[in-house]
């Protein structure tokens, strides 16, 4: 099901699925919303100060997203002092050290590289070790 929304972003009129995105960032400090629109890797960055109606409403559907979450695919992690929620369905490859220390992967249509360790942020960790189980039926060390 499409959720299409209509966002002017730097003088650019755009009409979205946001169905379609698989990642959003936020960053609390300067409250910044970026995701990146699919098969572009074009980043779209709101605050509340340059378009407050598109940033209210990109956050509302990603609240309602995560919240509705019932493929279990949807997670919020916390990483490079940003908050990211991602659709784990979407990410094509993850990658670990021999260790186990750490699981990699990279935002599909981004050029960002998330890399989650078990010592720093384990309750992120081991959901996504879950989900890499029990979507691939293999494990990471």
């Amino acid at each position: 099901m499409a959720y299409w929304s209509r966002i002017t972003y730097e003088k650019t009129t755009y009409i979205i699925d946001l169905d379609t995105i698989s990642a959003f960032s936020s960053e609390l400090d300067n409250k910044r919303i970026t995701f990146w629109l699919p098969n572009s890797s074009q980043p779209i960055i709101l605050n509340p100060q340059g378009n407050q109606e598109a940033y209210k409403q990109i956050l509302e559907y990603i609240k309602k997203t995560v919240e509705r979450n019932s493929k279990g695919s949807w997670i919020k992690v916390n990483y490079d002092r940003k908050d990211f929620a991602i659709d784990l369905s979407r990410i094509s490859s993850f990658a670990s050290e021999q260790n186990g220390r750490l699981i990699s992967f990279c935002l599909p249509d981004s050029a960002t590289n998330i890399i989650i360790m078990r010592e720093g942020n384990s309750d992120d960790y081991q959901k996504i070790q879950e989900y890499i189980k029990t979507m691939t039926g293999h494990s990471l060390p």
